[in-house]
Parts: C-alpha cells; sequence; structure tokens
C-alpha cells in the first residue's frame, strides 16, 4: 500500500512520519511539503525502516502539482496554512492556497481512486452552548481557515460518489514533534511558562470548555483508518479531552509552580467556547488513550533547564 502525506513536516504530519513504521500496511511513503515553515528537521533521523520513503518539495496549491505523482491509495491531507487567528489578517491568500491545495488533492483522488483521510477542524463549532455533536446544524467558524474546513466538507459531500474518505474534526493539538509549533493554547502556553512569561486568557472565559486531542491520539486514529479501512464517506469528531482554561491553568501550575496568567482585554481567535462530543467515533472505532496533562508535562520538559 502507498501513501501520499501532505503537509508532512509540520506539527502533526512530523508525528506521523517518524511512527509511520508502525502501520505494517503501508510499504510506501510519499511525503509532501512545500518547506515554507523551514522544518528541516522533520526528516532528520527517520527510523529505520523497510518502507521506501520519498520527499518531495512541491507547492500544492499550484495546479498540476500532482500530474506526475505515481498513483497511491490514500492521501493524508495535513497541507494547509493553519493559524486560525493569524488566518484573519491574510484572508485573500489563505483561501486562495488552502482551497487550491484541497481542490488539487480532490481531483488527484478522483483520477487515480485515492482514498482521502481529510482532516478538517473543531473550529468549524464556533461558540456554542452546551454540548454538540456531529449533527450540529449551525455552525459559527470564527476565522476563514475554520470557513475554508466546512467548504472542503461540502465538496467532499458533493462528490461522495467518486470518492471514499473519511473527515475528522481535529480538536486543538497538544504534544511533541520534530515539528511542533507554539501558536495555539496548549503548546502556546507551555512556551509562555518556561520562559517565565504569563499564559495569556481571555477574562470570563476560565470555565468554558474547549476540546483538545493528543497528536498520540491523532496518530492513532490515523493508523486505524489505515488498517481497518475505516472510510465511511463521512465525519467524526476527534479528540482527547474538553478541558477549560481553568483545568489547563491548574495542570501547569502542577508542574510550574510559579506559573503566572495575564488576562486580554480582547477575544483571542482560538478561545471561543464549546464542548464537543466524540460518541459516534467512540462507538464505531475507539476511546482515546491519552490525556493532556501527560503532553504538557513532556512539553515543559524540553525547557526543564530554562529559568534555574
Amino acid at each position: 500500500m502507498k501513501i501520499l502525506i501532505t503537509g508532512g513536516l509540520g506539527h502533526i504530519g512530523s508525528y506521523i512520519i517518524q511512527n509511520i513504521s508502525k502501520i505494517k500496511k503501508i510499504k510506501k511513503v510519499y511525503i509532501l511539503d512545500n518547506l515554507s515553515t523551514q522544518r528541516f528537521s522533520s526528516l532528520f533521523n527517520l527510523p529505520k525502516t523497510n518502507k521506501k520513503i520519498i520527499f518531495i518539495q512541491s507547492d500544492l496549491s499550484q495546479k498540476g502539482s500532482l500530474n506526475k505523482l505515481e498513483k497511491v491509495n490514500i492521501v493524508l491531507n495535513l497541507a494547509s496554512i493553519t493559524d486560525a487567528e493569524g488566518s484573519l489578517k491574510i484572508k485573500k491568500k489563505i483561501y486562495k492556497n488552502n482551497l487550491g491545495i484541497f481542490n488539487n488533492i480532490l481531483i488527484y483522488c478522483k483520477k487515480n481512486s485515492a482514498k482521502l483521510i481529510h482532516i478538517s477542524s473543531t473550529s468549524v463549532y464556533g461558540e456554542q452552548s452546551g454540548l454538540v455533536d456531529e449533527n450540529c446544524k449551525v455552525l459559527r467558524p470564527k476565522s476563514p481557515y475554520a470557513e475554508i474546513k466546512l467548504i472542503e466538507e461540502s465538496l467532499l459531500k458533493k462528490n461522495s460518489k467518486q470518492i471514499n474518505f473519511v473527515t475528522f474534526r481535529f480538536g486543538t493539538i497538544s504534544g511533541i514533534s520534530k515539528g511542533m509549533r507554539f501558536h495555539t493554547a496548549v503548546n502556546k502556553f507551555c512556551l509562555n511558562a518556561s520562559l517565565g512569561l504569563p499564559l495569556p486568557l481571555w477574562k470570563g472565559m476560565e470555565n468554558k470548555p474547549r476540546p483538545y486531542l493528543s497528536l498520540s491520539d491523532a496518530f492513532l486514529v490515523i493508523k486505524f483508518t489505515i488498517e481497518k479501512n475505516f472510510f465511511k464517506n463521512d465525519t467524526f469528531n476527534i479528540l482527547s479531552q474538553n478541558l477549560t482554561l481553568k483545568q489547563i491553568v491548574n495542570l501547569f501550575k502542577k508542574y510550574k509552580k510559579n506559573t503566572k496568567i495575564k488576562y486580554q482585554k480582547s477575544k483571542l481567535i482560538n478561545q471561543f467556547p464549546y464542548e464537543i462530543s466524540n460518541k459516534k467515533f467512540c462507538l464505531e472505532a475507539f476511546r482515546p488513550k491519552f490525556k493532556i496533562s501527560n503532553d504538557i508535562k513532556l512539553t515543559l520538559n524540553l525547557f526543564k533547564n530554562l529559568n534555574k
């Protein structure tokens, strides 16, 4: 079995390629990335494996960028500009880039009968009250990034007779990888706490929950999908835990007692509250196994020699 992993050097992708040997069915791996974020280190020390691993530098937003790629069985699409808050400032650019990427992947999958693992985001829900699931009818995306994810989901539904796919709405990612970033909640908090800086909070949101997903659980979901052929032409929420900001701050104080907080005067794009149910995936597949607290502990440990 052959797989194409787009955006393969990013936060999620770099974790996947470091653990790809654990997915027995995969025999050949194409890693595609445009290197716009210069994360060459994601390719360092890939594990020894009998799988053939090939890296391709390419701008997937350009028409025909996949024309020369041989036929693969599965495409895992992780390629996009993912900074939800930052996307407000570059709306035209992110629409052109992310939709260009998705359309090229859609064309490739239809032409080559490749199955698609489509990574969406729980941010498509926007601000909600109470526990919501995949049947939620009123979605309130607050950023261009989230708006585009909804458009992608809609395009897949329209093409569902021509392509086998599964859409996973991932919660906010936490956990260590070679391509990790520090611009969203848990990881940013880890960086701030390690540098002796306060954790930025929006006042009034302390007790409002949001969904978080450990990289370890994200990998297990992808592994399960490939091994069990879990291409349901359906959408699933994927998260490890719903946590309030107060709960997250308390976890930090457990590991770093001098953790401070600083309230923001304006709403932060990644702090709109919503509590997500993952019951649908749990019933059809498995329950998540990892705790966000462990990701926090391990990430803080990366900076353990600072501020001594």
